[in-house]
């Protein structure tokens, strides 16, 4: 197809590579520019969150705080007072399915920064097989479109970050190259250095470019579970005073919750180094989620699971609703399976994997789930795995 213009055409396929082009060129200069920044205070960056995750909001507060500090950091203007703003990393313990990943994501979507998820478990110390600690800004510079001064201004949310913890105090015969040498290698990047990034991540080769970029300004959130702290919190807090005061201490603790106790050196007696721990100076934790936050979960953020599910039902023309007692039981099953909120996404797969099969092709416009009906899908699958075990 021709377009007619003053002296001459243009056909439609040059129009959209055109079109192309400049999209290109406007995302690579236009991206991520800290002038065009919006600066969101604490409070709006908090209020931003509750819309996607409930409860949690001591952590919820660390976060949009940092967050909040380092777009100020960006946008510090040169004085000479000689007062630089240093950054403060974040580190988040909570038990699995508590929302540290979520909180992560869901501050991604409102960032002007660029901002990456990587995993720790596949870090491993240079020269072994596994990715190399320079992959986390492998992954940056990739958000960033490469826009390397850009990456320099991002932030990094390192998951599963006890993975790397050091399996014993006792020097082993037989190198931690996944554990304790990780954690030194982080020190670097943590810290703020110049270091040379593959481009395209894996291993560094002799004849392959490097990148240079200085992680000075770049924020790192990390994450972790710390499966068995709490043991590590219990023995500090029962050793603490020793006489008649420590009945009283024992009685203040709340036993259902104790990571909320935690410190830095409850950390560093789980197995990391204290140079990495020194390096994370803000310490959060996610309290474990009860029946009533569980239920929230299911059917109140933007994103429920609840909604997604309804969203499923409605492409193919079928108005999905829920009963309230149909929730309790689906609350009360992930409270007795112990996996957080990722239990409730089970469950429902569960109660829901017959009508997600069977509806489609029938001619029904409605269809709701109550207990008797979840309870029913929850037994049989139950009974046909038992059989298929036996």
């Amino acid at each position: 197809m021709l377009f007619s213009g003053v002296d001459g055409h243009i056909c439609d396929e040059c129009i959209e590579r055109g079109h192309q082009m400049l999209m290109e060129e406007k995302k690579s200069t236009d991206t991520f520019s800290v002038g065009d920044i919006k600066l969101l205070k604490p409070k709006e960056i908090k209020e931003f969150i509750d819309q996607y995750v409930i409860g949690q909001e001591y952590a919820k507060k660390v976060l949009s705080v940092a967050v909040y500090n380092h777009y100020k950091r960006l946008s510090q203007p040169v004085t000479d007072d000689d007062i630089d703003i240093e950054k403060s990393n974040i580190i988040m313990t909570g038990e699995t399915g508590t929302g540290k990943t979520l909180l992560a994501r869901t501050i991604a979507k409102m960032l002007h920064v660029p901002f990456t998820i990587v995993d720790a478990t596949v870090l491993t110390e240079a020269g072994y097989v596994g990715e190399d600690i320079e992959s986390l800004l492998t992954r940056l510079l990739q958000a960033a479109d490469y826009n390397v001064e850009a990456a320099q201004r991002g932030i990094v949310f390192i998951d599963e970050i006890d993975k790397i913890a050091r399996k014993g105090d006792n020097p082993s015969i037989t190198r931690d190259v996944s554990g304790e040498g990780v954690q030194q290698g982080l020190l670097k990047l943590l810290e703020g250095s110049v270091v040379n990034v593959p481009p395209q991540g894996g291993r560094k080769h002799p004849d392959q470019k490097m990148i240079a970029v200085d992680t000075k300004n770049i924020l790192f959130i990390c994450g972790g579970a710390f499966e068995g702290i709490d043991r590590v919190i219990a023995k500090r807090l029962n050793t603490q005073v020793v006489g008649y005061g420590s009945h009283k201490i024992q009685e203040r603790v709340d036993k259902e919750n104790i990571l909320q106790y935690i410190i830095p050196d409850d950390i560093r007696k789980f197995g990391l180094i204290p140079e990495i721990v020194g390096r994370l100076p803000v310490l959060t934790h996610l309290n474990p989620l009860d029946k009533d936050a569980l239920k929230r979960i299911l059917n109140e953020p933007k994103n429920s699971i609840i909604k997604q599910y309804q969203k499923l039902f409605d492409i193919d023309g079928i108005k999905l609703s829920f009963t309230d007692d149909a929730l309790d039981f689906i609350v009360d099953q992930a409270v007795l399976f112990k996996l957080g909120a990722r239990g409730l996404r089970s469950i429902c797969e569960s109660i829901m994997l017959e009508a997600m099969f069977d509806m489609p092709s029938g001619n029904k416009k409605t269809f709701k789930v109550d207990k008797k009906y979840a309870e029913s899908k929850m037994d049989r699958n139950a009974a046909l795995k038992f059989q298929n075990a036996g």
